[in-house]
């Protein structure tokens, strides 16, 4: 995909939507503003330090209760400004609401 139909497909929020992003072993936790969020990606400003955490794999928490999430992995940082990317998840298999009798 384009980077210009990348763009083009973000919803970008003018003030930014307040979200924190958490390690996978729930170590360590930053608040961030969500800037721009897409299907696939999006783009956080952090705030606080992120150096020497483990930005290979974490997730990005949507909710102040944690439920809404998505395991994100870091694309590019310049400043306090990150581009984040979703992963797919494997093999999860969705519930059925039908019942065989």
């Amino acid at each position: 995909m384009s980077e210009e139909k990348k763009v083009l497909d973000r919803v970008t929020f003018g003030r930014g939507f307040d979200v924190c992003i958490m390690g996978i072993d729930g170590t360590w936790r930053r608040s961030c503003l969500l800037q721009a969020i897409s299907d696939n990606d999006a783009v956080l400003t952090v705030e606080g330090s992120i150096q020497g955490l483990n930005l290979k794999e974490f997730f990005l928490l949507l909710s102040s209760t944690g439920l809404a999430y998505r395991r994100c992995e870091l694309v590019r940082v310049n400043g306090t400004e990150m581009d984040i990317q979703f992963l797919k998840t494997k093999g999860r298999k969705k519930k059925s609401n039908s019942h065989s009798n």
